[in-house]
């Protein structure tokens, strides 16, 4: 991998996200970090995260990357902040720099903050600090499944459900939003039995979450899945699987959002070609407004072709289509 400048972002842009039922405008930033202390020990294996991080980059060079993103935009009433691991891992996000951000975003009049964690580094003390902000705080934590069978043994996760319940419930205690993210096909199930698990998951963390991001698998480079896709033993999901998912979820009576990342590339989510991105935009939209009917008329001939696919791919174990 090229070495990258360890004071500047993996990237910054600005996006649109709901915030009390509005429409408003959010900055994205994803800082270069050390790195998830997971995936240097052992990793999930579909992620690709660890090729944007950088062992050089200590307090300094993440105030100077937050400086450039801040620098770059100058009205949002949002931000999120993603690293490739954890914002409360001290090991890859130091206490300073997180009290940093905190301070640099109430001067600027930020409304709402979004970063994301593994469940192992959330506690009273960490709620706590959130809780006493003049913004809204939410924590992202990728449960994937709730499954522990799945998550352990399919994605590798390094945690169990219980984990991700208290945690969860300590965010809760305090005031602090919790977004679940939930993976759509993680390796090894047919496309039926991952609609399955992630609207079983959706059930189980509904009492915990305010909101549930479904994630779509794609297929990073290097990475356990990558390997599984080139010898034909891995698809990425169907556009239609996540549609349905979308719906079967949303009749639970919680917010869900999902962005189609790539959606049309064979590493990334994708129906035929033809429909790809006219469904793919819909999900965004719904994900904006929550409003079904943006989801409601959809269609396209390979429809019937996905529809096979998941009454079969529970006998071949393999995907039946790429």
């Amino acid at each position: 991998m090229k070495r990258k400048d360890p004071t500047r972002p993996v990237s910054v842009w600005v996006e649109k996200e709901r915030l009390n039922g509005e429409i408003v405008d959010c900055l994205t930033v994803i800082l270069r970090t050390k790195g998830c202390y997971w995936a240097r020990k052992n990793g999930c294996l579909m992620c690709g995260y660890i090729s944007d991080t950088d062992e050089r980059v200590g307090l300094e060079e993440l105030r100077k990357q937050f400086d450039y993103a801040l620098k770059k935009h100058e009205k949002f009433d949002v931000i999120k902040i993603f690293t490739s691991g954890s914002f409360f891992d001290d090991g890859e996000i130091p206490e300073e720099f997180r009290k940093y951000v905190y301070d640099r975003i109430a001067e600027r009049g930020v409304k709402k903050l979004i970063v994301e964690s593994r469940p192992e580094f959330i506690n009273e003390n960490v709620a706590g600090v959130l809780s006493s902000q003049e913004f809204i705080t939410e924590v992202g934590i990728g449960l994937e499944t709730a499954n522990d069978f799945v998550r352990q043994y399919c994605i590798n996760k390094g945690f169990t459900f219980e984990q991700f319940r208290k945690a969860a419930e300590i965010l809760k205690r305090y005031g602090v939003r919790v977004k679940v993210y939930l993976l759509l096909k993680p390796p090894f199930l047919s496309e039926r039995e991952a609609i399955e698990d992630v609207v079983e998951s959706a059930k189980a963390v509904k009492d915990y979450a305010d909101v549930i991001s479904l994630n779509l698998t794609n297929i990073p480079s290097g990475t356990y899945i990558e390997k599984l896709w080139q010898k034909g033993m891995y698809r990425s999901p169907w556009l239609w699987s996540a549609v349905e998912a979308i719906k079967r979820i949303k009749e639970l009576g919680i917010e869900v959002i999902s962005d189609p990342v790539a959606a049309g590339k064979q590493r990334s989510v994708h129906n035929c070609g033809k429909c790809d991105s006219v469904v793919a935009s819909a999900i965004r939209k719904f994900s904006l407004t929550q409003n079904h009917e943006e989801l409601d008329g959809l269609y396209c001939d390979c429809v019937h072709l996905w529809r096979r696919v998941v009454e079969l791919e529970d006998f071949s174990r393999i995907p039946l289509t790429y």
